[in-house]
């Protein structure tokens, strides 16, 4: 296989756009995933260093979402621009199909899936537990300390800090106010003080808090139960140091509290630990179902209450309820709690063993589905990349505009199957397989539709064909614009067409009454019993000839009035469709079929005052036609 010339072309536009739209769809995903933490990370002193770390990780586990958005919108926008400026057409006008354009970018996709995979296996799964460790380790630590002004401040532990004014250059607060609780209401301690100064020791893991002219009110611990009144001790000082513990170090938590999390594993470690799950799970079954097989959840009978018991049960005509009927208040009272006690015990233990057991299936289809997801997501690339260069090629716009929009469109729909299989299978609801596979399963007929269409040159996505299909729907036409030439090759022959209108206006008038379009069409003569129709196509045709024919007059007079002749719809009066069977169904599908026949209706009331227009029109241009024949 050799590469051309335009295949190095058109994969370094690729490239390019790809190198930017990736960075940029790498920062909206980073932005997206940081507002999710923003509110539990703030305030908390972190030193430069560990938000970079922060970030890193961040960016590393985002990578590989970003890829498929990435080329998506890349494939859009280099098509895009190719249709645009009319390069593609000249390519494909020097006999190179669609796909032979798209061979040099499915090779970069191709290499750019391989990698997105090796990214999620290799590289991922460090990200993502070094990721969770230092968030762990972030969310844990002690806040920074920013007193506020007037409120009282927590973030110290075990004390309530009020502060009237502190002045920002100095760090010393004025009018200080503190309440310290170390255990109960009888060791509480209220400091009032003039004025303070909070700092951090050197190796930040206590405050110093210095007061200066202030009184100490402390209940001291009492000792004796019962003791209404508590002893409290008084203290007026000039200046006191307090020692708070306060550590302001983050130190990462033990990454082996993470070792569950799926996401942190390769396939063949994920592979491995299913299968040591599913052994240690399955043995945890066996000895439950060992244990119900031994009865082990009834109480054991001795052997003289199990004689006792053979012989009531050989009792012909043994009946419970009788037996429950004979016996006292008591025994009846004796047999109901003993037997609720057993059947809360029974139903204690269910629930225990089936937390035991569905913590086990939830943590083996999270690892399957893991492995899964590696798959899918790195499939989605290529995926992507037959959306978005087909949709390219078809919608011919280039820049940041539609594509753009129509990138996100197709991302939130991905994304929104992805989750949404996602929550299904995680809860059980679906399969594995099923709900992982189902944005792929609905995005790669979608791919292949679009390939289909833009290699066939489908007009799929040409707006001016939705848009005379709307207008034809919903009886919309437009007017007829007919200006004088500047330049005319041949004269109207007016002679011919004034003859010729002549005899629309008398056939048009003779269609009005014979028809009676002003009436209630038939029901049964349009759905079920239909007869053709032609003297409205053979006026409407002689009527373009006619307007044709005379667009290349100089007169204004007859241009004006040829724009007044409406454009006739011949048809839509006289029936919904033209094959039989497909009235009788749009007839028997009843809100079809009032909708259609009211369209019909509409379309004979119009066509009775187009065809008054018309004989307006034709006699005003007959009689400019004499008026010009008798000043020649």
């Amino acid at each position: 296989m050799r590469f051309k010339k335009l295949d190095i072309f058109l994969a370094k536009q690729f490239l390019l756009l790809f190198v930017g739209t990736f960075f940029v769809c790498q920062f909206v995903l980073m932005m997206q995933f940081l507002w999710r933490y923003v509110d539990e990370l703030i305030g908390k002193g972190l030193s430069m260093e560990v938000l970079a770390k922060f970030f890193w990780y961040m960016g590393l586990m985002l990578m590989p979402q970003a890829f498929p958005l990435a080329i998506l919108l890349a494939s859009l926008i280099t098509f895009g621009n190719l249709g645009e400026s009319s390069e593609l057409t000249a390519i494909k006008a020097a006999g190179i199909s669609l796909m032979q354009a798209f061979r040099p970018l499915i090779i970069i996709t191709i290499f750019i899936t391989l990698g997105s995979f090796f990214f999620q296996n290799v590289i991922t799964p460090s990200a993502n537990m070094s990721f969770a460790q230092l968030l762990i380790s972030m969310k844990q630590k002690s806040p920074e300390l920013e007193i506020p002004e007037g409120r009282f401040y927590d973030g110290i532990p075990h004390t309530n800090l009020y502060v009237q004014k502190k002045d920002v250059e100095t760090g010393k607060l004025y009018g200080v106010m503190i309440y310290r609780m170390n255990g109960s209401y009888d060791d509480a301690a209220i400091i009032l003080a003039d004025s303070g100064m909070l700092q951090s020791t050197a190796e930040k893991r206590h405050l110093m808090l210095t007061l200066w002219s202030g009184e100490w009110f402390e209940n001291m611990r009492s000792q004796e139960l019962g003791r209404v009144n508590v002893p409290y001790r008084r203290e007026t000082f000039s200046q006191k140091r307090i020692i708070i513990d306060f550590n302001t170090d983050l130190s990462l938590i033990d990454a082996g509290a993470l070792s569950n999390n799926e996401r942190g594993k390769s396939i063949l470690r994920i592979r491995h630990d299913i299968d040591s799950m599913k052994v240690h799970y399955d043995s945890i079954g066996r000895a439950y179902y060992n244990d119900l097989r031994a009865g082990s959840l009834h109480a054991p009978l001795s052997k003289a209450d199990s004689l006792k018991l053979v012989k009531e049960v050989s009792i012909e005509h043994l009946n419970i309820d009788s037996l429950m009927a004979k016996a006292g208040a008591e025994v009846k009272l004796r047999a109901v709690t003993s037997a609720l006690s057993r059947v809360r015990m029974q139903l204690t233990d269910f629930d225990f063993k089936g937390l035991m057991t569905s913590d086990g299936d939830r943590q083996i289809r999270l690892h399957t589905m893991e492995a899964i997801n590696k798959f899918t997501l790195a499939l989605s690339c290529l995926i992507f990349f037959f959306i978005g260069a087909p949709l390219g090629a078809i919608i011919r716009k280039g820049g940041l505009g539609i594509p753009v929009i129509i990138s996100v469109l197709v991302f939130i729909i991905y994304y929104i199957l992805d989750n949404t299989g996602y929550r299904m299978a995680r809860g059980g609801m679906w399969a594995i397989w099923f709900g992982k596979g189902l944005s792929t399963a609905v995005l790669a007929p979608v791919a292949i539709f679009f390939t289909y269409k833009a290699n066939s040159d489908s007009v799929v996505f040409n707006m001016d064909v939705y848009r005379n299909l709307f207008q034809r729907l919903l009886g919309l036409r437009q007017k007829r614009h007919i200006f004088r030439k500047e330049v005319i090759i041949e004269d109207p022959d007016y002679a011919k067409d004034k003859e010729v209108l002549t005899s629309i206006y008398r056939d048009a008038e003779a269609y009005d009454k014979t028809h009676h379009l002003l009436h209630a069409p038939s029901v049964i003569r349009t759905f079920f019993k239909y007869e053709p129709d032609h003297e409205m196509e053979r006026l409407c045709q002689e009527l373009e000839a006619v307007v044709e024919d005379l667009a290349n007059t100089r007169d204004k007079v007859i241009l004006n009035a040829l724009n007044q002749i409406p454009v006739i719809s011949d048809k839509a009066h006289t029936r919904p469709f033209e094959s039989k069977w497909k009235n009788i169904v749009a007839a028997i599908i009843l809100p079809a079929g009032a909708f259609l026949y009211i369209r019909m209706w509409r379309y004979r009331l119009r066509l009775h005052k187009d065809l008054k227009a018309v004989q307006q029109a034709s006699k005003t241009i007959v009689e400019r036609i004499e008026e010009l024949k008798i000043k020649t």
